[in-house]
């Protein structure tokens, strides 16, 4: 595996599960440095690419296999942590999309659509219920998505890494590959300190690029999202929240955050091509969140960091085989926790035991990110939403 992060562990532990034991991961930095360690750290079912978008692309057979596959890596990771004592402080509380709008028709047609669909059934919070959990005047109404949890990822990744380990996998941090050619059959990769020869070579590198395939590093943009954690709360926290469940909003650029077990409160949010210093995303975020909880407009944040995220036109996952023995897991986007424990399942079915259900995959392949225009596209694009969802709640509010 190249690359340490969800994708590539989740290979790998998935091959250890199957049997097989010659395992080699190789990190260019520490296991989870990327997304897989920097994220919000929720836990639930779906993709980057909207319920609504599958079901056109491929139909209500293939649409709800995909879907069905996230729900189950769900369940996987709940019983990973509890197999092997992972402690990363799992938080069994559900996780939120709370309205940023009066309209109550996009939380309606998705709540309906995700129940004849792909049978998953959403929780219907109104706006008085949804108070009494969420302090703040900014949401309208709401939808529990019973069956997600959030936890530390990083930690998590931490414990797939001590797993593989433990089961006689190899798992080498700061080793880049530095080159990636075929020998004969099999593949050779060479890294600062030594040679891997293997005869499977998974790449999942996500937005951080290895620069061992072209066409594969042109087909995904790596994009920057922020974060940050207050200082603890303390009793404050009731004074934001009656629940412990994670929240997002209904907006494209929305905020997501989550309470930790020691009363600090995560918070991340927006999009952009600039991978920010910590002191401006904490400049960033503390504006957000207290146009959600003008309560805190006093308290201290601790932490604040961003971190790349890799996305692709489609805005769904490309995972796959490139070429004999060559295999693919990156594109995972904003939604990538249960996405890349689906890819690595498959991945390593695919490898152990020639299973074939990778190919469900292949409306999804590698397109050209169209770079370096596609930055400045995709920084329009998130402009645009952006200004759309102020001009809708401003008109609301005034209506």
């Amino acid at each position: 595996m190249i690359g340490g992060g969800l994708a590539g562990l989740n290979t790998a532990l998935g091959l250890v599960e199957r049997g097989v034991r010659d395992i080699v991961v190789l990190e260019a930095d520490r296991v989870g440095h990327g997304a897989s360690g920097r994220n919000g750290g929720f836990v639930f079912g779906g993709f980057s690419r909207g319920e609504d978008a599958l079901l056109r692309d491929l139909g209500p057979e293939r649409a709800r296999g995909l879907y069905g596959g996230t729900s189950q890596a769900v369940e996987l990771i709940r019983r990973r942590i509890h197999t092997h004592g992972i402690d990363c402080q799992p938080v069994e509380a559900g996780v939120i999309w709370a309205n940023w709008f009066r309209d109550e028709r996009v939380l309606r047609e998705r709540q309906r659509l995700l129940a004849d669909h792909f049978g998953v059934e959403w929780e219907w919070l109104g706006r008085d219920e949804l108070r009494e959990q969420l302090h703040s005047d900014r949401y309208h109404s709401g939808l529990m998505e019973g069956r997600g949890f959030h936890f530390h990822p990083l930690r998590y990744v931490q414990g797939l890494a001590d797993q593989i380990v433990g089961h006689g996998g190899r798992v080498h941090e700061h080793s880049p590959a530095l080159s990636l050619k075929r020998l004969g059959s099999r593949w050779q990769v060479d890294t600062p300190g030594g040679r891997v020869v293997a005869d499977e070579v998974v790449l999942a590198c996500g937005g951080y690029l290895a620069g061992l395939r072209r066409a594969v590093d042109a087909s995904v943009m790596p994009i920057a999202t922020y974060v940050m954690v207050t200082e603890p709360l303390g009793g404050r926290l009731e004074s934001v929240m009656s629940t412990r469940a994670a929240v997002y909003d209904t907006r494209f650029a929305f905020d997501y955050y989550r309470p930790l077990p020691d009363t600090r409160l995560l918070w991340g949010g927006r999009i952009s091509v600039l991978d920010r210093s910590p002191a401006a995303v904490e400049n960033l975020l503390r504006r957000d969140l207290i146009k959600v909880y003008p309560q805190l407009h006093d308290v201290d944040i601790e932490y604040a960091w961003s971190g790349l995220m890799s996305y692709a036109r489609h805005q769904m996952p490309q995972i796959g085989r490139i070429e004999d023995g060559l295999w693919l897991a990156q594109a995972f986007g904003g939604h990538g926790v249960a996405p890349t424990t689906f890819a690595g399942e498959l991945l390593a079915a695919a490898i152990a035991e020639n299973d074939t259900r990778w190919r469900e995959f292949s409306d999804y392949g590698l397109v050209s990110a169209l770079k370096p225009a596609g930055f400045v596209g995709a920084q329009l694009t998130y402009w645009w939403h952006q200004a759309r969802d102020a001009w809708k709640a401003g008109r609301e509010s005034s209506g």
